[in-house]
């Protein structure tokens, strides 16, 4: 695994990131390929936080994890990573392409962000250019649920590679909103 260690207003002790290391590095096992992966370490009104992005081919799981005890949050941390790939694991191989963990797009297809200097109505925080491949609707819903968001853009296969975009409703189910053209 290769790993990229961030720390947000506080200095993290060597040991610490060497047992983050140790600790998410177990989780090598699930990958085909080998993993990059982002620890992101921060203190906020005495609480220590921890994220970690893993990126494994196309795929990317991403946990948020928070604890007064740095040590715990790391164990914590691991203990969701883990949970979460058992689950969708599982589900990947029964209804999922094999190698739809094993996709990597190019570099080139990844833009920096720009920013932009026109004045607007609206002031603009941020821009994202971003790849998005072909997948079924249940490998996108996949994707979303491994990122923890609430929505998520892809080209659906099913349809054409038609741009759609997943998202969780409030009761609980999922929906997608499907372009025209």
């Amino acid at each position: 695994m290769k790993f990229t260690f961030t720390d947000k207003k506080v200095n993290i002790p060597n040991r610490v990131h060497a047992y983050a290391e140790k600790k998410i590095g177990k989780l090598e096992r699930y990958f085909h390929t080998e993993p990059e992966v982002s620890v992101v370490f921060s203190v906020e009104k005495g609480r220590n936080i921890l994220e970690v992005t893993i990126r494994s081919g196309a795929t990317v799981i991403r946990v948020a994890e928070s604890t007064s005890d740095m040590f715990v949050t790391i164990d914590a941390a691991v203990a969701s990573i883990e949970r979460q790939l058992r689950k969708n694991k599982s589900r990947l191989e029964k209804r999922l392409r094999k190698e739809a963990f094993d996709v990597v797009p190019d570099e080139a297809y990844f833009v920096p962000e720009t920013d932009e200097d026109e004045e607007s109505a609206y002031q603009l925080v941020r821009n994202k250019r971003f790849f998005f491949r072909p997948m079924s609707i249940d490998e996108a819903i996949l994707q979303m649920n491994l990122v923890d968001h609430t929505f998520f853009a892809f080209r659906n296969e099913d349809d054409g590679g038609a741009f759609s975009v997943v998202y969780k409703r409030n009761d609980g189910g999922y929906g997608i909103i499907v372009d025209e053209d």
